[in-house]
Formats: C-alpha cells, sequence, structure tokens
C-alpha cells in the first residue's frame, strides 16, 4: 500500500469535511471562526469561565472576550458569578440553546454527505477506525477538550466517546 497516497486521501477528505463543516456551522449560527464551537461547548459545559473557553477554542483571552462580547449582544450567551467570586461564568440562554441545536443539525449535513456512499458494514469499519485515530490523537485534557468542541455528546456520551475515554485513562491509569 502506497502511505504517501493514503496520507494525501485523508488530508483531502479532511479538508473537504472541515470546509463543508465551517460553512455548514458559520451559515447556522451567522458566525464564524469559533461561535459555533463556542456555542456547542457551553451547552456541554455550562458555567466554563472565559480563560477555560478560550483554551478550548485556543483562542487569546482578548480574543475570546471579544467572542464572548458578540455572543452575548445576540442574546445566547449570559456572564454570571463564577464559583470563586472573582470569575465569571458562561452560560448559554434559551436562544442559546436554540441556536447550537440548528449548528449541530446543520454539522450533520456534510458528514452525512460524506458517508452516504457507504454500506452498513463499512460504516461499522470506519466507526472502528475513526475510533482508534481519535484514540490515538488524544494526548492530553487540553486536546480533549479541543478535539470534541463542536461534537453532539448527546449521541457520543461519555462512557462511548473514545476521546474521554482516552482522556480517562491518562488520568487515572
Amino acid at each position: 500500500m502506497n502511505n504517501e497516497r493514503t496520507l494525501n486521501l485523508l488530508g483531502a477528505l479532511a479538508l473537504s469535511l472541515v470546509d463543508g463543516l465551517n460553512a455548514a456551522t458559520e451559515g447556522a449560527s451567522g458566525f464564524g471562526g469559533e461561535a459555533p464551537a463556542a456555542l456547542v461547548t457551553l451547552g456541554v459545559e455550562p458555567g466554563l469561565s472565559i480563560k477555560a473557553l478560550g483554551q478550548i477554542l485556543r483562542l487569546s483571552h482578548p480574543g475570546t472576550v471579544r467572542l464572548v462580547d458578540r455572543l452575548e449582544k445576540q442574546g445566547w450567551v449570559e456572564r454570571r458569578h463564577g464559583t470563586d467570586g472573582r470569575t465569571l461564568a458562561l452560560f448559554l440562554t434559551e436562544a442559546g440553546t436554540e441556536r447550537r441545536r440548528l449548528i449541530l443539525a446543520e454539522r450533520r449535513q456534510p458528514l452525512q454527505r460524506a458517508i452516504a456512499p457507504l454500506t452498513a458494514a463499512d460504516r461499522e469499519q470506519l466507526t472502528t477506525l475513526l475510533e482508534t485515530m481519535l484514540t490515538a490523537l488524544t494526548t492530553d485534557e487540553q486536546e480533549a477538550f479541543a478535539i470534541c468542541r463542536l461534537c453532539e455528546e448527546e449521541v457520543c456520551p461519555g462512557d462511548r466517546c473514545p476521546v474521554e475515554q482516552q482522556y480517562c485513562r491518562m488520568v487515572h491509569p
């Protein structure tokens, strides 16, 4: 087997999927960049601080503050006092929760197109391969959060998520 060709095909597929995901999630949120991922992440992790959200999204602190300001202006996110009294905790509003649902629904479309030609057996095999690859890519907590920042936790809960399972094995060997 030609490993270079496999890598090239994987790169082309990844780029095509990223382009499709970006177009779908940006269309659903009306914002580019990490805005869709911020809404998805806050739906799974309500009460995150601006610092924690920025780390997950790999944004600078000022960039995260500007993003939260935009999301708050849309009525999708609200700031509340954090548990220690010094930080602010971020939560989705009802409108933010609805926008999150729309983003995730639109996110499925390019992914559905990519797997549509596969048989049921192909899909099972792909699932196994993806679980193996995601496990290998999970190197620490930050990477785990970053990998899953646009995931539907409802369809891949922690007890079935290869990323979360790998992270747990790392923390509790």
